[in-house]
């Protein structure tokens, strides 16, 4: 049989993986449709691409339904291709970076221009973030610091150190900054969580430099190192370039540190890890992270929807990541998610039922606001009243 034959029993996606790499692609693209084209709605591409034609794909094409057999686990961990399609993610995300800054210090490009084309790179900056998860996740010393590069764009350094050694560790605790709480709007989750995370990750990193006898300012301080090429980057392109591009290289930088932490709060809202005798909690499972199997979004993003595996079993690469069904699941893809997110009722409307449904109606399961008890509680006295409103009691097989 040929290679590529048996390439493709052991993964049915494993040439569609490149497609991770429309999202740095949109950093490359605008200039060029809108000279081809006249349409000057391409400065906005990026936010098209994941936030109208990616759902659309999503509810097209539907689930994915494909998982890895257990045999072919080692052949795809050591299968370099997979490595290769987040590698080339940095050189085109960062080649795309330079081209916006030349043309947002043009004066020929409008000022809205000049903003579709800041938010386009934004977005390019937050999925780069994930391409930085699933490096920084790795023990190779290459790979971390890939992910370090590809941080500097969104100037998201800290994400290295407190997502590997904070997040996973606390994640669905009332103790973990990333983890949404029940009843927590994405507004009031976005300055707890960016404030928390900075913090812990100043903890974690003093901590660790201190058990190996070393100062914070040391060659080894994680986080010096990876503000370090932030500092880089962005000092070159406005040296470059001139201050005029400042705005937008800070738009873009908060726009990307906001579309990870919005997906952050899409993947734990309200679930919580139930504590042992002793008060410890116990050993995250996939119950623990909301799951969505869309294969559209799973390509785009590295199979980063298969998050309960992934915090189940943090050291798997991406390719060998399994959709799981007892995890909790999404009604839609990541990219819808996020959108539903940014309007408060609507998430609650569609998730806080589903929070409660994942814990049997147990509201003291789950991770919860303090202030929110008296709501859950009228939220399931009016589903025991009426059981046919939205989010009433189901039967469960």
């Amino acid at each position: 049989m040929p290679i590529f034959e048996n390439a493709e029993a052991r993964d049915p996606k494993r040439y569609l993986w490149v497609l991770g790499l429309i999202a740095p692609g949109c950093a490359l693209l605008p200039s060029q449709l809108v000279a081809r084209t006249g349409l000057e709605l391409f400065w906005w591409i990026g936010p098209i691409i994941v936030f109208v034609v990616i759902p659309l794909l999503d509810w097209a094409v539907g689930d994915d339904g494909s998982n890895p057999r257990d045999e072919d686990y080692e052949i795809l961990s050591n299968d370099r291709y997979y490595r290769w399609c987040t590698y080339l993610f940095l050189p085109m995300q960062f080649i795309g970076l330079l081209i916006a800054a030349y043309l947002w210090a043009r004066p020929p490009l409008s000022l809205v221009d000049k903003l579709g084309l800041a938010v386009t790179m934004g977005v390019v900056s937050g999925i780069g973030i994930n391409a930085a998860h699933e490096l920084g996740h790795r023990v190779e010393h290459l790979e971390r610091w890939l992910a370090k590069i590809a941080l500097a764009q969104s100037g998201y350094g800290h994400f290295f150190v407190e997502h590997n050694r904070g997040h996973h560790v606390r994640v669905a605790t009332p103790e973990d900054p990333a983890s949404g709480r029940f009843g927590e709007s994405l507004w009031a989750f976005l300055p707890r969580t960016m404030y928390g995370g900075f913090r812990s990750a100043l903890a974690l990193e003093r901590e660790r430099l201190s058990r190996k006898g070393k100062r914070w300012f040391s060659l080894d301080n994680n986080l010096l190192q990876a503000w370090s090429m932030s500092v880089a980057l962005f000092g070159t392109i406005i040296l470059v370039f001139g201050p005029a591009v400042i705005p937008y290289l800070v738009l873009q930088a908060v726009i990307g540190a906001g579309l990870l932490e919005t997906v952050n709060y899409v993947e734990h809202y309200g679930l919580l890890r139930p504590r042992r005798a002793n008060g410890q909690y116990v050993r995250c499972s996939p119950r623990d992270s909301w799951n969505s199997d869309h294969l559209v979004t799973n390509l785009f993003l590295f199979h980063l929807q298969r998050h309960s595996d992934h915090h189940a079993n943090p050291g798997r690469r991406y390719q060998t990541l399994r959709s799981c069904q007892q995890a909790a699941q999404l009604p839609a893809g990541y990219a819808s998610m996020v959108l539903l997110a940014a309007v408060p009722p609507l998430w609650r409307a569609v998730m806080d039922h589903r929070v409660l449904d994942h814990y049997g109606g147990d509201i003291t399961l789950v991770n919860r606001k303090p202030e929110s008890k008296r709501r859950l509680f009228r939220v399931r006295l009016r589903q025991v009243r009426d059981p046919l409103v939205e989010g009433g009691p189901t039967t469960h097989t």
